[in-house]
């Protein structure tokens, strides 16, 4: 039996190459893909906006240049989303799906919230270091300020136009593992619980001890979880 094909999807402002100690940890069970989304890290932006049905598009593209019928998908935050939405869209594509820290639930004041922080000048002067990581991860993509300014732009209208509402997620048929740290401060357990169990074949995962950014979670566990659902048929 021919290994499974898993597609790795990284978060807002982020690059495939975050998500390479996952993806080493998984190589030898299934066969991994990564990819940039457009306009992130070394894949250009298009002439569009940044949107959830554009990402997943990039998600599309790969799985037909490599002649890839249909994959698992595991997203982390913002690849959660997408990872989702491509499951309601595209079912025949996806397999089963995992989300690491997905934030499920907008409206335009959670939007408006989260697009504030986003702000290049306050990055700089609170944060240099991350203004630094995030400058060198995206020259290719056409500079760090941009890719904010597209992020805002997209959390903005993900507060006025939501694609998930709860009748998309009560139509994904494939199996769904929702997975959260205790200690995230961008997701709930609580939210993530509740688009769990409105998933037809939902599951949720607790990490402890596990704050939001993906270079602090425990790979060990992370894996652990991913298998309950990747290797199920």
């Amino acid at each position: 039996m021919k290994s499974r094909h898993v597609v790795l999807l990284h978060g807002a402002l982020g690059a495939a190459r975050q998500l390479d100690p996952l993806a080493d940890a998984l190589r030898s069970t299934f066969r991994v893909h990564q990819l940039d989304f457009e306009g992130h890290a070394a894949a250009p932006p298009r002439d569009r906006p940044f949107r959830m049905q554009h990402f997943a598009e990039n998600v599309i593209e790969l799985l037909e240049r490599g002649g890839i019928e249909a994959a698992a998908l595991f997203g982390y935050s913002m690849g959660g989303y997408v990872s989702l939405y491509l499951a309601a869209e595209r079912p025949e594509l996806v397999e089963s799906v995992a989300t690491l820290g997905t934030k499920f639930r907008w409206d335009p004041a959670t939007a408006a919230r989260e697009a504030g922080r986003l702000d290049p000048n306050a990055i700089r002067a609170k944060v240099p270091r991350f203004a630094e990581t995030l400058a060198a991860r995206h020259t290719v993509a056409g500079g760090w300020e941009g890719v904010l300014a597209r992020t805002a732009d997209l959390l903005r209208n993900l507060g006025d136009h939501p694609p998930l509402t709860d009748a998309v997620i009560a139509r994904i048929r494939q199996p769904v593992r929702v997975i959260v740290g205790d200690r995230d401060n961008t997701v709930t357990v609580d939210e993530s619980e509740d688009v769990a169990r409105r998933l037809p074949h939902g599951s949720l995962t607790v990490l402890p001890d596990t704050p939001h950014p993906i270079e602090q979670v425990d790979i060990g566990l992370l894996v652990s979880a991913l298998r309950g659902v990747f290797e199920s048929d």
